[in-house]
């Protein structure tokens, strides 16, 4: 059954499953009658609402609840506004599946241990869950436990002893409590996803051991991770390698995750030989000292990232491993380097025949070099490598590429099959630029950021060949005028312009004839431009959105600037802006959404009224605006109180 707004009087006593939905003026209500449904079975509560708007579940209403409902078999309290659960959570014996997720709760009592019955416990996303009751294990039916986004310090004594337990996604490992990690020597049905966090207060190698999670054989996906490290001598540094090399999974191991090692070399069971099924493997701020691990034999491996490992200067040969007979990362699908802030150099080899995506972030040192042949490369990107270069590769099949300040980057083949494009940098513009435009047949989508030169000239606008792209966004392009003439992107229907303060015209003063969407943003001096535009000529045109913060735009209020067709009108950020003119909307005839917002001057809506197709009316930060037409006490209200949907805040 379900419940929503006030219909709650006649609810049937055989009813055995309810979901209601509570707000902040009848939530007590509601869940009081749902108590007197004595057999009911399921009960699902959401609210309505964000923050403090939403309805409290207190202790009193608990206690209510959990006396009367004792044949509950399900509960759920996902999402409310819930800080803590009532002791009388212990009456509830026949209750199977408890869900406590996203909710503000900060423990739990120790009564909830007598649920003997519970099978499920959800708790993720409880952000401020530090630990679990001390008799936790004493929830012996319990086979799935979610601790995802909690913030566990440690795990309860004996959790061990759960050995029904088959998802428990994070075990953590607390201060001075390392031999902790032996509770998974009976752990043996755990399936799924599991995250290990804490491993740097695990010294004595055998309690890895003790562990056992090579038989673990149900697990798919394991993340092990320390935590903040502090300077330690050689010895204990020494002990850390041996219990990760302890600590070795199950050969059947789908996606491994190792976070903030600190040894110089991983694992000798990361290797092809202990792991044949990896797929997916991911080396994130790992200290290796000297070199890569020989990764390029896993057989079925498809994702690699490796992300700020300090250490490495160069990957060389080590890397691609050492077996003659196999192509190494055959299977390989994604390859990421991401943070490497020492990394200078990449030994490339004939490899990578499946790669689809390559990406190179924040790796400000590296100066050499790329793969050149990658038959199967579909996305590149290469971002914040200023010292880099290199030729994009060889690759018939790329449809995305990025490149963001890599100004040594350079384009000798482009490949014939890009759609989409992000290009960032003065540099990387002034090389790229006119090249990709003319030459990318397929373009669908382009962006164009941080141009810091005078105007481009190009010699050729023949962009015949550019007929498919259909969204353009140019942001802080600091030069008078663009380079091409938008009217020639016969079938662009989206143009954003933003923060581009130089900016004074379209060249050609035309735009695209089949425009459905344009945007400008910090463009005063193209504002101020507006009336040659021909935006009246749009019959396409249905979303128009402006953002002036440079004090051009004082009115809105030019008759026929807008064409008929307008259905999406947007006024932000407009700092001076004191007037919207009743003729300048009048004729806008399809206007359903109106938005303003930080318009701190406007001073009133048109007095004549809003046009009559208008459904939607949003206004935010307005402070002249929210006293004349907000609902209570607002002088105004009636002139708007038509519109089906308004809100003014």
């Amino acid at each position: 059954l379900r419940i929503e707004g006030d219909n709650v009087q006649d609810i049937p006593e055989r009813t055995r499953h309810i979901w209601c939905c509570l707000d902040l003026k009848d939530g007590d209500r509601k869940l009081e009658h749902i108590s007197k449904i004595e057999g009911l079975h399921g009960l699902m509560v959401e609210a309505q609402g964000y923050g403090d708007q939403r309805f409290k579940i207190s202790t009193n209403v608990q206690q209510n609840l959990f006396s009367r409902l004792k044949y509950l078999r399900m509960l759920s309290f996902s999402g409310c506004n819930l800080l803590e659960l009532a002791d009388e959570i212990r009456n509830l014996k026949l209750l199977r599946h408890l869900d406590l997720s996203y909710t503000e709760i900060t423990s739990l009592p120790n009564s909830i241990c007598m649920l003997y019955n519970l099978h499920t416990l959800l708790l993720q996303h409880c952000f401020k869950l530090t630990e679990l009751p001390s008799e936790f294990y004493k929830l012996i039916s319990l086979r799935y436990l979610n601790l995802e986004g909690t913030r566990m310090k440690k795990m309860p004594m004996k959790i061990g002893g759960l050995n029904n337990l088959q998802m428990l996604t994070d075990f953590v490992v607390g201060e001075q409590c390392g031999f902790d990690i032996k509770q998974f020597a009976e752990l043996n049905h755990l399936q799924g996803r599991l995250q290990i966090s804490g491993l740097e207060n695990v010294i004595d190698p055998a309690d890895a051991v003790a562990a056992n999670l090579k038989d673990k054989q149900h697990l798919e996906e394991l993340s092990m991770s320390y935590g903040e490290w502090r300077e330690m001598d050689g010895l204990i540094t020494t002990s850390h390698a041996s219990v990760l090399e302890a600590l070795q999974p199950n050969r059947k191991l789908m996606r491994l995750t190792i976070k903030s090692y600190r040894d110089s070399s991983l694992p000798n069971w990361l290797g092809d030989r202990h792991l044949p099924n990896l797929v997916s493997l991911e080396l994130l701020g790992c200290k290796l000292r000297s070199q890569m691990p020989p990764l390029g034999q896993f057989p079925s491996l498809k994702k690699l990232s490796i992300s700020g490992c300090d250490g490495i200067k160069i990957i060389g040969t080590e890397f691609y491993g050492s077996n003659s007979s196999n192509v190494p990362f055959r299977s390989l699908e994604t390859l990421r380097f991401e943070h490497m802030s020492e990394w200078k150099e990449w030994v490339c080899l004939e490899c990578f025949p499946l790669l689809q995506e390559l990406c190179i972030k924040h790796c400000h040192k590296l100066k050499s070099a790329l793969p050149q042949h990658l038959p199967s490369l579909q996305k590149l990107e290469i971002i914040d490598c200023e010292l880099l270069e290199a030729s994009i590769p060889k690759a018939d099949n790329i449809s995305e590429l990025e490149l963001k300040r890599c100004d040594e980057i350079l384009i000798n083949e482009l490949p014939s099959s890009l759609k989409k494009v992000f290009l960032c940098g003065t540099r990387v513009i002034q090389s790229s630029l006119e090249k990709i435009i003319l030459n990318s047949a397929f373009l669908e989508e382009l962006e164009v950021v941080d141009f810091f030169c005078p105007n481009l000239e190009w010699s050729s606008l023949d962009f015949l060949s550019c007929n498919y792209l259909h969204t353009l966004t140019m942001t802080c392009w600091h030069a008078s005028s663009l380079p091409f003439a938008l009217h020639l992107f016969t079938n662009l229907n989206s143009l954003v312009l933003y923060d581009s303060p130089w900016l004074e015209s379209f060249f050609g003063r035309q735009l695209p004839s089949n425009l459905s969407s344009l945007r400008i943003e910090r463009c005063p001096k193209l504002m101020a431009s507006r009336e040659e535009w021909g935006l009246s000529q749009l019959k396409s045109l249905k979303q128009f959105s402006v953002s002036d913060d440079f004090e051009i735009l004082e009115s809105f209020s030019e008759d026929g600037l807008l064409p008929t067709t307008i259905n999406s009108l947007e006024l932000i950020n407009c700092s001076n802006l004191r007037i919207i003119n009743y003729n300048c909307l009048l004729h806008l005839t399809s206007l359903e959404y109106l938005y303003i917002e930080d318009c701190p001057c406007l001073e009133s809506l048109p007095e004549e009224g809003l046009p009559s197709s208008l459904s939607t009316l949003s206004i935010h930060d307005c402070p002249l605006i929210k006293q004349l037409y907000q609902k209570e006490g607002g002088k105004r209200w009636r002139t708007i109180s038509h519109i089906p949907s308004v809100t003014i805040s």
